[in-house]
């Protein structure tokens, strides 16, 4: 059962990245090129928050 779930979850993970370039792939050209000019520490910070959310997520909605 684990194995299913975390299967299903990274391909979600997959879908839910894959859907903005597809869908607009001109806006996300220029998300991309201002995250490069982010600097490394803000760079983490959104990781963590990104972080945070998902186990919030998690947490509040799993059975």
């Amino acid at each position: 059962m684990f194995e299913s779930t975390l299967i299903a979850a990274i391909a979600l993970v997959f879908i839910l990245e894959g859907l903005l370039p597809f869908a607009f792939p001109d806006l996300w050209r220029k998300i991309m090129a201002q995250a490069i000019l982010l600097s490394e520490r803000e760079l983490r910070k959104m990781g963590l928050i990104s972080i945070v959310i998902g186990l919030a997520l998690l947490l509040f909605f799993s059975e």
